[in-house]
């Protein structure tokens, strides 16, 4: 580890500050006692820098000269929006990705923590995934720009290290939800947009309509469980190799019996209809927590029913200003 943190206090710059995990991470940091004594931690979101354009994101890492960055920005979307646009997906996470590790780089950063994402696992593969699976074959074809554009992460910091030794790596977290979240009908993830669903269709007194037949499986990490561990990350892990976030195995579950507790915690006592007609999308993707286990034998996660609770109360109490 370089030097100069053991002289100076962490200045962490947190890119995607204004999304779902990095509002987690300011949650923690700030309200919740996490940083550090001496530490700053800067978030900044598009608003103020376009990590597209390799200008903008020079500019404000010489604003806020970095000594660790948090990388969570990416163009993001649902399902349906990757489905269309593979291609943009690609492109525009290419170019942030490269944009933030070289500039890192030639800013003498100590350290990068990356933002990686499950759905860059192999779509044929065996069960449970992990870290050593990324590149074992095809990601599933309804989001391959946004997915291979993320594995491309895992390779610059193995070149980073291997040619100049930068401690740069990155976590794989399995679906996030929480407050904050994009709650938008099509583009949202997939809890936060069923929770937009339900409160509509509980509003207007209509049918609960869930695209797909609800039998894809999935293990859910709420937001501030993930940022506790990437600040974990940050600190501690000093692999180059990726790691997952993820809960046990045994908490993967189907989507319907994630549709069923939203719609308890939102109070819906209406019809729930599946329209089959819909892509599932990946049916499973059970990824292995072991590894993070290893390293943390003594982690909890809040349990999903409370998290879902959680996160409709909030975006009940936040309507006016939720991504929606």
């Amino acid at each position: 580890m370089d030097p100069k943190t053991k002289s100076e206090p962490m200045r962490v710059l947190v890119t995607g500050g204004s999304g779902l995990i990095g509002k987690a991470i300011e949650q923690v940091v700030k309200n919740e006692g996490g940083s550090l004594e001496g530490e700053q931690w800067i978030f900044i979101s598009s608003k103020e820098a376009n990590l597209v354009d390799l200008q903008q994101t020079k500019a404000v890492f010489a604003k806020y000269r970095p000594t660790h960055v948090i990388h969570l920005a990416a163009k993001v979307g649902g399902l349906y929006l990757h489905m269309k646009e593979n291609l943009h997906f690609l492109r525009d996470n290419l170019r942030i990705n490269d944009n933030v590790l070289q500039t890192a780089h030639e800013m003498n950063v100590t350290k990068v923590v990356s933002c990686l994402s499950s759905c860059i696992f192999p779509d044929k593969t065996t069960y449970p995934i992990d870290e050593s699976m990324i590149h074992n074959g095809p990601p599933h074809s309804s989001n391959f720009g946004y997915s291979y554009a993320k594995r491309m992460i895992d390779i610059q910091n193995r070149g980073y290290f291997e040619q100049y030794g930068r401690r740069y790596t990155a976590v794989i977290p399995t679906n996030v939800f929480g407050p904050n979240d994009n709650f938008n009908l099509e583009n949202g993830h997939v809890l936060s947009a069923l929770m937009h669903k339900t409160y509509l269709a509980k509003k207007e007194g209509t049918a609960l309509q869930v695209w797909g037949t609800g039998t894809p499986r999935r293990q859910f990490i709420y937001s501030l469980d993930a940022a506790r561990l990437l600040i974990w990350v940050l600190r501690e892990y000093d692999e180059i190799e990726p790691i997952i976030l993820s809960v046990d195995e045994e908490e993967e579950l189907p989507i319907k019996d994630a549709v069923k507790m939203i719609a308890d915690a939102l109070d819906f006592k209406g019809p729930i209809e599946f329209d089959t007609s819909k892509s599932d999308g990946q049916m499973k993707k059970t990824a292995s927590n072991r590894k993070l286990r290893h390293y943390r034998p003594d982690i909890t996660f809040t349990p999903l029913s409370e998290g879902i609770t959680k996160t409709c109360e909030w975006f009940v109490k936040n309507y006016d200003i939720a991504r929606t």
